[in-house]
């Protein structure tokens, strides 16, 4: 995902309003920003990571996707925040060639990963309103992990393409050099890339979702079984609106960023303003958020997951947890027909 270095965006072009004080008064800006999305994504996808694997009464498919979700956004803090801050304030990239390769494709690989872990949630989801007791031999641990499984496989060796179209370019402004972490080429065009990258990380996984939720609103009144209990009713409700708001908050929040690419591949933008620059950085800000505010949307949204959290923060770890839903999670596997949702 190439980016374009604040410190020499006004050499590139012929006219501008940008100077040197207003570079210099970003650049903490930015760093500050990543910064507080790197602190609290580690933070909070840690959390997340370990209250559900510390608490047996919370496994479920849905839970393990979550699971699947916080990795790939605790990846992607870890590895790819710093440097999109780096790329962006530093004169030049500092990290040499081979990080400049890694850094691209692990940007790629965790954006994929955690859109398309959404895609299996909704698709859980569905799975668990429509066909609520003919799916229940379908939606069990081992295949959850399977599917993370074989999802991650195809994201690792799709994406690596993306580690020969990337390298150090060298570009001279003025009477100096620059090393600039980009695109180079991999066969393709810089549009070409940049179109594959937002129809496969954003158009076609969110048209996917949009389809099940579709599909779901539709049947949701009409597909009851019989012996289908309120309870267990108000637990799948509760899921799939937790799920749905994740979905939401992603698309939302990448769209901007998602666009400006686009754009800047097809030449339709131009960061020679400091409006441009400070569109591009509060785009790219907003995007990077996604990996932060999941774990928060969990606490707003499942008791579940607020009560776990409370028992880690305020108490220490502890296997033992009350609560709301009056079912056991036996009845997942004693065969009755209430499925209560622990998320």
């Amino acid at each position: 995902m190439d980016l374009q270095n604040i410190s020499k965006i006004s050499d590139q072009c012929p006219t501008n309003d940008t100077d040197d004080d207003f570079v210099e008064t970003i650049k903490p800006i930015v760093t500050i920003c990543f910064s507080l999305i790197g602190i609290i994504g580690f933070l909070g996808n840690t959390l997340v990571i370990f209250v559900v694997l510390m608490n047996p009464q919370m496994r479920s498919t849905t839970n393990m996707l979550i699971i699947n979700l916080a990795i790939a956004d605790l990846l992607f803090v870890v590895f790819c925040v710093p440097f999109t801050a780096i790329d962006y304030v530093a004169s030049e990239w500092p990290l040499g060639n081979a990080w400049c390769k890694i850094v691209q494709y692990l940007i790629i690989v965790t954006a994929l990963a955690s859109i398309y872990t959404l895609v299996l949630m909704s698709f859980d989801r569905f799975l668990a309103v429509v066909y609520p007791i003919s799916s229940r031999s379908l939606r069990n641990e081992r295949n959850a992990l399977k599917a993370i499984t074989i999802l991650w496989l195809l994201i690792l060796s799709s994406a690596i393409p993306v580690i020969f179209a990337h390298g150090i370019v060298t570009e001279k402004y003025g009477s100096t050099d620059y090393k600039f972490c980009a695109f180079k080429s991999g066969g393709i065009s810089f549009a070409a890339f940049h179109i594959i990258f937002f129809s496969s990380s954003y158009l076609i996984p969110l048209t996917l979702i949009s389809g099940l939720y579709a599909f779901m609103l539709r049947l949701w009144r009409t597909v009851v079984p019989h012996n289908r209990t309120n309870e267990s009713h108000r637990g799948r409700k509760r899921v799939t609106r937790l799920v749905f708001v994740v979905v939401a908050a992603f698309a939302l929040l990448w769209l901007p960023i998602q666009v400006i690419l686009l754009l800047k591949s097809l030449k339709l933008f131009n960061t020679c303003t400091q409006f441009d620059i400070l569109l591009q950085i509060a785009s790219h800000v907003l995007a990077y958020t996604t990996a932060c505010i999941n774990p928060l949307l969990y606490a707003f949204l499942s008791e579940n997951f607020r009560k776990a959290f409370k028992k880690v923060i305020y108490c220490g770890p502890t296997r033992r947890y009350s609560y709301h839903h009056p079912l056991s999670s036996k009845s997942i596997r004693t065969g009755s027909t209430a499925t209560p949702e622990h998320v």
